[in-house]
Order: C-alpha cells, then sequence, then structure tokens
C-alpha cells in the first residue's frame, strides 16, 4: 500500500546519506537533512507565474511526489563519497534512479565514463573554484551548506545511491511555482508579490556580491540550508531560490504544448536543465519560471542538487 488511512501518499524510507549524519539543517539547525516533503499534484501552466513572466501554452498535470525539503549538503555528499562511490570504480548499477514516472530514465552504463577515475580524482574535481566550493577534505561546521561544484552524473549517481532520483524540470517548477498558485518566487504570498531581499534567499542583490555577480562574493555566501525560513515554499521546501541552482532530470528543449507528468529523458540537444538561480544570480533568475541549462559534465560553484524520491511500499 501506497497510502494511509486517510488516503495520502506515505512517505519515502530514509535517505541512505542521512543514515548516521547528525541532525544540523534548519533555522535552527536541528532539522533532519534528509527531510522529504509531499508535494501535492495538480496542474498547473510551465515557466509562467502571476507576476507576469512566461505564457500560458504548456500546461502540465503533474501527479503527487516527494522532494527533500533541502539542498543535498556537503555532509551528505560526503557519505556518498565514504562509501566509495560516485566514481569508475565503483559507478551506479545500470537502471538505477530511474525516475517512478519513467522506468528507462535511470543509469545508462555509457555514463560510467565521464564519471572521474576513483576517490582522489573526485575529491580533487568538486574544487572546482579555490574561492567558492564548498568541500572540504574533512568534517567541518559547515558541512550543513550545499554541495556545489558536481556535475549532473554525480548528480545523478548521488540520488541514485541515496534512495531517489532527479526531479523532473516540470516536478521541480511545480514545486517553485506553488503548483496552481504561480507564484513569482517560491515564497511569493499572494502569488504575484515580487517581494525579495536577503531575509528570503542567497542571491546577488542580498549578498556580498556586487556588480558582475562575483566581485565582492564571500564562500559564506554560500549559506547553511534551510536558514532563510521566509524564503520557503508553499510545501515548506527551502532554498528553491537562490544559495545553488538544482540539476533536474530533463535534457532541455522547447516545451510541447501540454504534458501529463512529462520529462524530456531522450537527448534533442547537449545541455541539462537547472533551476532556481544561485548565490550570485540576480533577481530575475530566481524567478519561479526561470530556466538555465548547461552540458551534463559543467561543474560551477553555483550549481548543486536536490533529490525527489519515491513513496515507502
Amino acid at each position: 500500500m501506497n497510502s494511509d488511512a486517510t488516503g495520502y501518499t506515505m512517505p519515502p524510507p530514509p535517505a541512505r546519506s542521512c543514515l548516521q549524519l547528525a541532525m544540523t539543517c534548519g533555522v535552527s539547525g536541528n532539522d533532519d537533512c534528509c527531510k522529504s516533503l509531499k508535494v501535492s499534484g495538480g496542474t498547473f501552466f510551465r515557466s509562467n507565474d502571476r507576476a507576469g513572466a512566461g505564457d500560458l501554452r504548456s500546461p502540465a498535470m503533474i501527479g503527487t511526489f516527494w522532494l527533500d525539503r533541502y539542498e543535498v549538503t556537503v555532509g551528505r555528499f560526503r557519505a556518498f563519497v565514504e562509501a566509495g562511490m560516485g566514481t569508475q570504480v565503483n559507478s551506479p548499477i545500470a537502471g538505477q534512479g530511474a525516475h517512478a514516472n519513467f522506468p528507462a530514465s535511470g543509469w545508462d552504463d555509457r555514463w560510467n565514463a565521464v564519471l572521474e577515475a576513483n576517490r582522489a580524482a573526485l575529491v580533487a574535481a568538486v574544487k572546482c573554484d579555490a574561492a567558492f566550493h564548498t568541500w572540504t577534505d574533512t568534517i567541518q561546521s559547515t558541512d550543513n551548506r550545499p554541495m556545489n561544484c558536481i556535475t549532473w552524473y554525480e548528480a545523478m549517481a548521488f540520488c541514485a545511491w541515496d534512495g531517489g532520483f532527479l526531479p523532473t524540470e516540470a516536478e521541480w517548477n511545480y514545486a517553485a511555482a506553488g503548483g496552481d498558485e504561480q507564484r513569482a518566487y517560491p515564497w511569493s504570498n499572494p502569488p504575484e508579490v515580487t517581494a525579495l531581499d536577503g531575509t528570503h534567499s542567497s542571491y546577488l542583490e542580498g549578498t556580498n556580491c556586487v556588480g558582475d555577480g562575483m566581485t565582492g562574493c564571500q564562500t559564506s555566501d554560500l549559506i547553511a540550508v534551510g536558514t532563510k525560513p521566509a524564503g520557503d515554499g508553499r510545501w515548506d521546501h527551502s532554498d528553491l531560490a537562490g544559495n545553488v541552482s538544482e540539476w533536474t532530470l530533463d535534457w532541455y528543449s522547447e516545451y510541447a504544448a501540454s504534458c501529463a507528468n512529462c520529462a524530456k529523458i531522450v537527448s534533442s540537444s547537449a545541455v541539462r536543465v537547472f533551476r532556481g538561480g544561485g548565490f550570485n544570480s540576480g533577481a530575475n533568475v530566481l524567478r519561479s519560471g526561470f530556466r538555465d541549462y548547461n552540458t551534463p559534465a559543467t561543474r560551477a560553484d553555483f550549481i548543486g542538487m536536490r533529490c525527489a524520491r519515491p513513496p515507502s511500499p
């Protein structure tokens, strides 16, 4: 059974990355970093919000799903690395990490070759920016910051190992927009309100960053996850806008006119979608409908991840 007596979908099983991890996330620093929250399904317009961004040509029906409350932290990724995962030495099993609605979306053995060769190579690679990478070689009090400098392949491998999968772009957009509320920002209530400041998110105008988005930025602008509750979304997810952008399952493509539980899992381009904007992004990039993309092997200090999960069996 996937439902309790009231008909609500049951929570997913515990995530592997937090089985031995202290609860250090959230505004009080004592919440489960792997907490997953239910997103009630419905219909909405992709990349549209009630403040005037986007259009009404691309409706989508989204089924109820579970999405991690927080971005994947350094501590959670450390558990993945310490388990010896995410490299050519120990790559995911073929098909692992498939999205619940797309059986063919799991790990492809052809991707093994683009993983780092071994643990040492992976640890070196996630230090992609000396000034702004969040990884540390030893456990630190900053392990509750979002993990950055990860490729799409590493995000995919992590979520697969952790008992989840990458959310589709449509699911991610739905959660950020508050579903049919079509919020301008995840916290916008009423939906058309565009109020935005440093209490909502870590973003360009609310950080030490000035000018081009990097001048003056500091590592501390990558904040501990969940520490700006004024920015939480309709279903209480944190940091859906700002801090780090988040990889999604999809290849980038133009939207179909309408869809139901859709995803672009067959390549028609060379780039994958990420969403949400980062600590060095301007306000327009944080809008719930904004799309961005890059090659899946890209590493950047402003890109991280968040996992979606299947319900308990």
